[in-house]
């Protein structure tokens, strides 16, 4: 009887031949692939809201610029200084190389959440207007990225004895055994994904975007850093001076927006009642 799942796929789809100039010997990675695949994907949605705005084409080009740049720099800057600052400020130069993993969803909501601002500013909107569409694609993006996190067998739980638990085959460490552990990525996944199909159905279906404005940024915020709170108590520490921390460096930067959350969207209510009245 099978107690457990063996999770033993490798993290490359394939490698270049040692041959070709430049890429030789170095391979595409599932990670990459679905990290790439998170912005086109969203970039099709986004055309969809963006037509049902009634807004043109090369206003949502602009926004996937901001979006990129700001999602790759902050993730990685939130990385670096949020989890090992003692070693990127030793060795600054290394916070450049991106393709050696290090990226910290924090950090890409802090980024988002800064660039956003300018947009807004530049295009007469709201940063709420803009923050209420636009991480309705960011929540699939959470998902794609879980989703490479368990390709690269990376960010798992603590050891479980569940019949759904994972033996990460390819990350095998004498120091945690080889046991079958959490597979918190799924777990982390599925509630991106659940929120992104309420999001997208209450900014379509109800048009709340544009009658409760903060309705769907704020959600947002309290379920993806609500379920990220929680589910870090099944996780591994993913930095030493974590496993002496009551709560882990992720609780503590998710509380402030959850918190966030919770005050954007009862504002937004309280607002949308006085209106009705």
């Amino acid at each position: 009887m099978l107690l457990h799942i063996v999770w033993d796929v490798s993290p490359e789809i394939f490698q270049f031949p040692e041959w070709l100039p430049l890429i030789g010997g170095n391979g595409v990675r599932w990670y990459g692939l679905l990290f790439a695949a998170s912005f086109v994907v969203g970039y099709i949605i986004m055309q969809k809201v963006f037509r049902y705005e009634k807004i043109k084409y090369e206003v949502l080009d602009e926004l996937s610029t901001y979006m990129l740049v700001a999602t790759v720099v902050g993730a990685r800057l939130g990385h670096c200084f949020f989890y090992e600052p003692a070693y990127y400020l030793a060795n600054p130069l290394d916070i450049l190389k991106v393709w050696e993993g290090g990226l910290a969803s924090h950090g890409a909501a802090i980024g988002i959440i800064i660039a956003l601002h300018f947009f807004s500013k530049k295009h007469k909107k709201t940063i709420i207007w803009t923050l209420d569409r636009v991480v309705i694609v960011v929540a699939l993006a959470g998902f794609f990225i879980r989703m490479g996190n368990l390709m690269n067998s990376e960010i798992f739980g603590h050891v479980s004895n569940l019949p759904w638990a994972f033996q990460f085959i390819r990350y095998y460490d004498p120091a945690l055994n080889g046991d079958p552990r959490h597979p918190t990525q799924i777990y982390e996944g599925l509630v991106y994904l659940a929120t992104f199909f309420f999001l997208y159905r209450s900014f379509f279906k109800h048009d709340i975007g544009n009658k409760q404005p903060g309705f769907i940024f704020g959600w947002f915020l309290m379920l993806i850093f609500g379920s990220r709170f929680l589910i870090e108590f099944l996780k591994e520490p993913q930095v030493g001076f974590e496993a002496s921390m009551a709560l882990n460096m992720g609780q503590w930067l998710s509380i402030p927006f959850v918190l966030a959350g919770a005050w954007i969207w009862y504002n937004g209510f309280r607002k949308r009642q006085i209106q009705s009245r």
